[in-house]
């Protein structure tokens, strides 16, 4: 019997059921209020725009409630895990199902199968809809919350060399010769670095070769003197796929998304280390919900009469929260090379699996 973990079908079913519910009430509600806040100190630069009003609100609140849910869904695991064992722990249910038998492990094992469910989930839906949704809506924070560009390949704040020069867009839409930009900055400088001359233009295509700017307005740093141009061609040296190269945001690529791009990053000689930390950490980062039951583990045993459960519930906690600190640590350690990027995504998911199984198996196998 000890081997087997779930060795009442009903007890799996309630367990299982309990622990689901109260993962959806608390995700809802720190979503909740927190969209709340974030749309408080949002909407002003919202409403700003011309012709804003509540459908823009209510579209900033549909992009930005999949980044709360993906970021704060362990979180909700964790406070659900404490939650649903105490609960069981005061009503002495905990203690009917040890002496019925069960090991501390069959007791966890119905929470910790809808935790393997919740990763899942939590996988496909960053995959599916967080990507999406934030590539939206940085590129909609990036033209200052005006039209939402509808082109794929959105990319925000540019910045590429050619040469000595420098090119810079707030944003980038399209891929190849159908390459657009807007908010255009081109820096001419001298041999010694220091800049000569600033070209601004509202728009820029591509001109193969070069980038021919629209209506431009050119400043030269030695005198002030201004020339506007409604036709202007710069930056020869710069092609599209060194502007490709140049800014990848992992948060806004799905995971075979990024693999190509990790892949073209190593074909041109670039270091992808930061770039393939995140790509693990998409894994890594869903698993942390299956380790929560067990770091919450010890809410769940020792007598709640003896005024020790209060101090066993905050245990669990700081473990859960101690895990998040130590994983956000390791991927920016990973970020700059300081780890190999697989250790930095799973070192500290395997390292807290051996704390929570330790801490169970020494206080209750």
């Amino acid at each position: 019997m000890q081997l087997d973990f779930f060795p009442s079908r009903t007890l799996t079913l309630y367990l299982a059921k309990t622990f689901a519910v109260r993962i959806l009430a608390v995700l809802i509600m720190l979503v909740l209020v927190l969209m709340m806040m974030d749309l408080l100190s949002e909407s002003g630069r919202i409403l700003a725009a011309p012709g804003n009003g509540q459908a823009e609100l209510l579209t900033y609140a549909s992009l930005r409630v999949p980044q709360l849910v993906a970021r704060f869904l362990p979180y909700s695991v964790l406070l659900a895990t404490l939650i649903t064992l105490v609960t069981l722990n005061q009503n002495s249910e905990v203690i009917a199902m040890k002496a019925a038998g069960l090991s501390a492990h069959q007791v966890l094992a119905p929470l910790v199968l809808t935790a393997a469910v919740v990763s899942l989930a939590s996988f496909a839906f960053n995959e599916r809809v967080v990507t999406r949704a934030t590539a939206t809506l940085k590129a909609w924070q990036a033209n200052q919350f005006g039209d939402i560009p509808r082109e794929t390949d959105v990319r925000e704040n540019v910045y590429v060399t050619g040469g000595r020069d420098i090119l810079a867009a707030d944003l980038v839409t399209g891929r190849g010769a159908n390459m657009r930009m807007r908010g255009v900055s081109y820096y001419e400088r001298s041999a010694t670095g220091m800049i000569t001359a600033r070209i601004a233009a509202p728009t820029a295509r591509y001109a193969a070769p070069g980038w021919v700017l629209t209506n431009a307005r050119r400043l030269e740093v030695q005198g002030a003197d201004s020339t506007a141009f409604p036709r202007l061609v710069v930056g020869r040296a710069i092609t599209p796929q060194q502007i490709e190269l140049s800014k990848v945001d992992p948060e806004t690529k799905s995971f075979w998304t990024l693999t190509e791009s990790i892949r073209r990053y190593e074909d041109a000689g670039r270091n992808s280390d930061e770039l393939r930390t995140i790509w693990w950490h998409k894994i890594s980062g869903p698993l942390s919900a299956l380790l929560m039951p067990i770091l919450g583990s010890i809410a769940a045993f020792g007598l709640a009469r003896s005024g020790q459960l209060f101090v066993r519930a905050l245990i669990g906690m700081a473990l859960g929260f101690a895990y998040f600190v130590v994983d956000n640590a390791a991927l920016a350690m990973g970020g700059f090379g300081g780890y190999p990027p697989f250790l930095a995504a799973f070192a500290p998911f395997f390292l807290f699996l051996l704390i929570g199984e330790t801490v169970l198996i020494r206080t209750e196998e």
